[in-house]
C-alpha cells in the first residue's frame, strides 16, 4: 500500500479553555511543543487556539493534548470540542493501524514528553535521594 507522504502531516487546531489563570495558554503551550520531537510547526491564532503541524508516525493529537493536560494546560471541553477531538483520535489510530505502526513508537513519544516534564521546574520531585527510596 502506498501512501502519500502529505497525509502523514497532520494540521490540528487545539482550543484552550478561556477560564484559566494563565491568559496566553496557546502561547506557553506553543513554546512547549515547539521542542517536541515530531512537531514541524506550531503558530498561535488566539490566546485561547493554536494550530500544529506534526508527522503522524511519530505523534498524535491525542498525544500532544495528552501531554499538555498533564502539564497543566486546559483544553476546550465543550461538546463540539470532545465530539471533534474523538473523530481525530480514531482516524488517527485506524491510520496508524493500517501503517503497521505499532505502540513501540509511541513509547518512545512517551520518553519525549517524560525527559521534557523532568527538566521543567515545578513540585513533583521527591526530595529524598535515590537509595533512600528502596527503603521503606
Amino acid at each position: 500500500m502506498r501512501v502519500d507522504t502529505e497525509d502523514l502531516y497532520k494540521h490540528r487546531s487545539i482550543q484552550f479553555c478561556r477560564f484559566h489563570h494563565d491568559p496566553d495558554q496557546a502561547g506557553s503551550a506553543a513554546d512547549w511543543l515547539r521542542h517536541v520531537v515530531g512537531i514541524q510547526t506550531v503558530e498561535c491564532q488566539s490566546p485561547q487556539a493554536l494550530v500544529v503541524v506534526y508527522d503522524l508516525r511519530r505523534v498524535t493529537l491525542e498525544s500532544i493534548e495528552h501531554a499538555l493536560s498533564e502539564l497543566g494546560y486546559h483544553l476546550d471541553n465543550s461538546l463540539m470540542s470532545k465530539l471533534k477531538r474523538a473523530l481525530v483520535y480514531y482516524t488517527e489510530e485506524t491510520q496508524r493501524e493500517n501503517l503497521a505502526i505499532h505502540p513501540e513508537a509511541q513509547a518512545i513519544q512517551q520518553d519525549v514528553f517524560i525527559n521534557r516534564y523532568e527538566h521543567l521546574a515545578h513540585g513533583c520531585r521527591d526530595p529524598q535521594p535515590e537509595y533512600w527510596r528502596e527503603y521503606q
